[in-house]
């Protein structure tokens, strides 16, 4: 029996081990991956325009809320977009009159640049008024 430490480790077979310190590191990073997809994947069904600002701005409600409701813009320039698609003002009552057709509980959203021509956003306001559409917000940033 000459050379007997190696004949003692060669018969003992080594256990696999799964280190689970890289596991966990692996999984946190998978889900702050995820949760700032999630976040950067809000939803904006307007154009956009730089919103004016107010004091007293508060939020709408959920986000399913704001998904149902149509987004009404108007750029520095005066065009009106209905979502994202440029209308003009003649055009404005038949796209709300089917969507309030469609809609059981209609919600308009209006997004207007600071620098916009107030007239247009009186005249999208009129318009959406005229077909008993009471729920109307307007979109602004927070001072």
């Amino acid at each position: 029996m000459a050379g007997g430490g190696g004949g003692l480790s060669r018969g003992k077979k080594k256990k696999a081990r799964i280190d689970i310190i890289p596991l966990i590191d692996i999984i946190f990073f998978l889900l702050a991956t995820f949760i700032m997809v999630s976040l950067s994947m809000s939803k904006n069904q307007g154009v956009q325009v730089a919103l004016p600002g107010a004091a007293s701005a508060q939020s709408l409600g959920d986000q399913s809320e704001m998904e149902k409701a149509v987004t009404l813009s108007v750029n520095d320039k005066g065009e009106i977009f209905f979502n994202k698609d440029k209308i003009t003002l003649a055009q404005l009552p038949m796209k709300l009159q089917t969507f309030k057709l469609t809609s059981k509980d209609p919600k308009v959203i209006i997004n207007s640049d600071g620098a916009a021509d107030f007239k247009y956003v009186v005249g999208i306001l009129d318009e959406v008024r005229k077909l008993g559409i009471a729920k109307v917000g307007i979109n602004t940033d927070k001072k």
